[in-house]
């Protein structure tokens, strides 16, 4: 029992012992001073002469625990303090401070910082060993992960209960249109979860991990259809289910292209069938009478061959447009277009000069380029030309003009389209210039601009300005495969602090009143497995609706400029809570945070009930109460710099509150706390320092540990 006392109770539970020890013995000695002597008036000297020694001895042990308190205790507490911060939490500055609070014991402080400093002697020298070791493995991981991160489908490896492990930048696109995806969250929030159980199911009783699975699988928001590929790991150990790797490609335009190209031809056989069949009728009932009768049949026949030609003239434009929509176009540079035609005609001994505005074009290039050189070929093996220009001819809609020129004998319109049916080489296969127009949902032609001059056009339906070349958009992969064997507790209370999904997060606010003030900003990060994800952020602003008071705006540098247009707390509220779903909240004085949350439950529509932990009071049970547990003081005892342009903003305080809590963790963990309920209930000890908002028993897990 006396080893849970802190050392400092444990002295004065000792200066008590003591003190009540000489009140006692001075008390025995006057008893026995009276006993033996029966002169008269002497009991009440002696009585009050026992007192005084009583109050004396006692205001003497009572100063000199004080001492001891001041300068052995609370040093004492410090030094150790210090001590295990650069033991677990990788400090590696001096105990100066320490020192000096720690000048009356002795060689105590000195010894301690030879400790230390030989310590982070040693694991500089153990990092660099390691560093250079790894330096080649993380060479490759690189290499690895920038090959994941261009893949164009979404890759994602999960567990078997379906907590993802890995997920690289197309997930994102296609799984975040609710709220993007995070590691140790569940696909299943994500995707309807039929096709994805019943292909685990099936791929796993095979145990045959070199099996895979077509899927079809639509997303839960959204409402997007998904073409998908699963495949089971091998098994790590027997009895544990394998997790699986999926990949999917968003098919939705795909289906809408069939359905309406289905359309078209449904609505094609009706609009035709109708006027041959009276043409049928008509010419059949002609022949049978003599010409007089025929005059009114005659008119009837020419208005059915009219609106059959135009049935066909539509449907035939109509076919022709959704040929696009068969493939998505890439988006090109026309200057790099130009670039790759000239340097296709200079392989074919040809001369081909280029101009025209700087375009982004939707068009395959490859087919593009293939057509036109094919083109330039064919008009210099029949004479008509050697050299050629290349226009691109911006136009007043949405597309463009490619206009070949050449100086010569005009091209034939017949012959044109002949050429068009021909295949253009061997090695493209049945690729002919026909197929390379229908693809692109446009036609060709040609021209005559003026004597001894030809031309060949080419609209372009997708073109516009190009501005800039933008910031490369980075598409890292994430993943932590030690999730694949971490074990999961049903109740959180059971849990290992470290094996938790925490989301630390940080509010600004129009004021310090949870009751009356609006909330401005809110910023958050997650931590899984140990590590703060550096790509899973939330960060926005809020509109208040209310004017922010100038003294606020001057901590926190938002202005109502800033926040007009912003969504609600409502709405905000509703993505805080789906990002911080299954996790546990940390927060920096918490209870202000929370207060500000839970305020607008009911308009958010969700309860904050998620377990809570607070670094105030995290840094008390490590620290001890007499510590200031400010962010800045907390942050500065963990060696932790705050940007001075970052302190006071939202994400700037959410990043150092999530750094400090991980180097707080080790420092838990020494102290023989290891489960979340250990520390929460080490935390309540702490309550006269600030107030616990989590309810009175650990909430079980929602969904996993994590």
């Amino acid at each position: 029992m006396i080893e849970r006392l802190s050392l400092r109770l444990r002295i004065l539970l000792f200066f008590a012992a003591m003190a009540g020890g000489v009140a006692l013995a001075i008390g025995l000695g006057l008893w026995a001073a009276l006993a033996r002597v029966e002169a008269p008036g002497f009991a009440p000297v002696a009585v009050q002469a026992g007192l005084i020694a009583g109050f004396l001895s006692v205001g003497l042990i009572t100063w000199i625990w004080y001492l001891f308190d001041a300068n052995v205790a609370r040093a004492i507490d410090r030094l150790s303090s210090a001590i295990r911060a650069r033991a677990h939490a990788g400090i590696d500055d001096g105990l100066a401070r320490e020192a000096e609070a720690a000048r009356y014991l002795g060689d105590l402080a000195p010894a301690a910082e030879a400790v230390t400093q030989e310590l982070a002697r040693t694991r500089s020298a153990l990092v660099e060993a390691i560093q250079r070791e790894t330096t080649r493995l993380a060479a490759e991981k690189s290499r690895l992960e920038t090959l994941l991160a261009d893949v164009p489908v979404a890759v994602l490896l999960c567990t078997a209960e379906h907590q993802l492990v890995f997920y690289n930048g197309p997930a994102v696109d296609i799984l975040g249109s609710g709220h993007a995806p995070g590691l140790d969250r569940n696909l299943l929030d994500y995707l309807r979860e039929g096709p994805i159980r019943h292909a685990y199911q099936r791929l796993s009783d095979t145990g045959d991990s070199d099996t895979a699975s077509d899927l079809l699988c639509a997303t839960v928001t959204g409402g997007r259809i998904l073409a998908g590929r699963m495949r089971v790991l091998r098994r790590r150990e027997d009895g544990a289910a394998p997790g699986y790797v999926l990949t999917l490609r968003d098919v939705t335009a795909d289906l809408a292209a069939h359905r309406n190209r289905d359309a078209l031809l449904a609505e094609t056989f009706d609009r035709v069938r109708r006027p041959a069949a009276n043409l049928q009728t008509v010419i059949g009932v002609m022949s049978e009478l003599d010409a007089d009768a025929t005059d009114d049949l005659r008119r009837a026949m020419l208005d059915e061959v009219q609106t059959l030609t135009q049935a066909i003239t539509e449907l035939g434009a109509r076919y022709d447009a959704t040929q696009a929509d068969w493939r998505p176009l890439p988006q090109t540079r026309s200057a790099d277009l130009m670039d790759s035609l000239k340097a296709r005609f200079e392989a074919e001994n040809l001369r081909l000069d280029c101009e025209g505005p700087e375009l982004i074009v939707a068009l395959d290039g490859f087919e593009v380029v293939a057509l036109f050189g094919w083109l330039g070929r064919r008009l210099a093996d029949e004479g008509h030309a050697t050299a050629f220009r290349l226009a691109l001819i911006e136009e007043d809609g949405p597309g463009a003009l490619l206009r070949l020129d050449w100086e010569g004998t005009p091209l034939p319109v017949g012959r044109f389209d002949a050429w068009l049916t021909e295949t253009m080489d061997e090695a493209m296969g049945e690729l002919t210039g026909r197929t390379v127009l229908q693809a692109h949902g446009t036609e060709a032609w040609t021209e005559s601009p003026g004597p001894g001059q030809g031309a060949i056009c080419m609209p372009i339906r997708g073109a516009r300005r190009a501005g800039r070349r933008p910031p490369p958009i980075v598409r890292k992969v994430v993943y932590d495969f030690d999730l694949l064997s971490k074990a999961r507790s049903a109740a959180i209370a059971e849990s290992r602090i470290e094996d938790l999904t925490y989301v630390v997060f940080d509010t600004e606010t129009t004021g310090l009143s949870p009751a009356s003030d609006e909330i401005v900003q809110i910023a958050a990060v997650r931590v899984v497995n140990g590590r703060r994800i550096e790509t899973e952020v939330f960060d926005t602003l809020v509109d208040p609706g209310r004017p922010i008071p100038p003294g606020s705006t001057e901590v926190h540098g938002i202005t109502d400029q800033m926040v007009r247009g912003a969504p609600t707390i409502a709405e905000v509220g509703r993505q805080f809570h789906a990002f911080a779903r299954g996790a546990v909240l940390i927060a920096h004085n918490a209870p202000f945070d929370m207060e500000f949350l839970r305020r607008h439950e009911a308009g958010i529509g969700a309860s904050f009930d998620n377990p809570v932990l607070d670094t105030v009071l995290l840094s008390a049970v490590v620290f001890g109460q007499l510590e200031q547990h400010s962010l800045d003081a907390l942050t500065a005892r963990l060696g932790i710099t705050i940007p001075d342009e970052a302190r006071h903003t939202a994400i700037g305080d959410t990043i150092a509150t999530a750094d400090a809590f991980l180097k707080l963790v080790p420092m838990l963990r020494a102290r023989g706390l290891t489960t979340f309920g250990e520390v929460l209930g080490e935390v309540r000890r702490h309550g006269r320092l600030q107030k616990d908002v989590n309810p009175i028993q650990a909430q079980p897990a929602k969904g996993s540990a994590g």
